[in-house]
């Protein structure tokens, strides 16, 4: 049973892990993105692993734009390779966003959100759904040792 946008929406802002989560939620919740064919929708952390290192390549090569990608191979790297993963893929115009979850939908692992070669990322408005207690996107993803030119002093 596919799941529905709102629900990929939700728990795409629910990973914390995922840099470009708001992006690529935003991306799901337009009324323009509908699924896609899904050849595979049921694969596995070595076969997601082998895919994306490669696209990675292709993508550089053509001058694709890509959001959540190293995120998702980031997470694949701490997981094991027979690990069984669901794929959602979804597509408006010339965007695309693969999901990849645990197979409740609830548990996304990584999204990864790309365009034809040349064609920019979407421009698009944060979904308003934000979990209770989150922190604006500024200031939660500070790297340790990363000046934070907005933190005040006590001076």
């Amino acid at each position: 049973m596919p799941i529905s946008p709102r629900q990929l929406t939700a728990s795409l802002l629910a990973a914390d892990h995922i840099a470009d989560r708001h992006l690529i939620a935003a991306f799901v919740a337009q009324a323009a993105t509908q699924p896609a064919p899904n050849p595979f929708p049921e694969t596995s952390v070595g076969a997601v692993s082998q895919v994306w290192r490669q696209r990675t390549a292709e993508f550089q090569s053509f001058a694709v734009e890509v959001a959540g990608l190293t995120c998702l191979l980031t997470t694949l790297s701490d997981l094991s390779l027979d690990e069984p993963l669901m794929q959602e893929i979804l597509r408006a115009g010339p965007h695309t966003v693969n999901v990849f979850h645990r197979g409740d939908g609830c548990r996304i692992v990584g999204a990864v959100l790309y365009g034809k070669p040349g064609v920019a990322l979407p421009v698009l408005p944060i979904p308003r759904a934000r979990r209770p207690g989150s922190v604006p996107r500024s200031r939660a993803r500070v790297m340790h040792g990363q000046l934070d030119l907005f933190t005040q002093t006590g001076t």
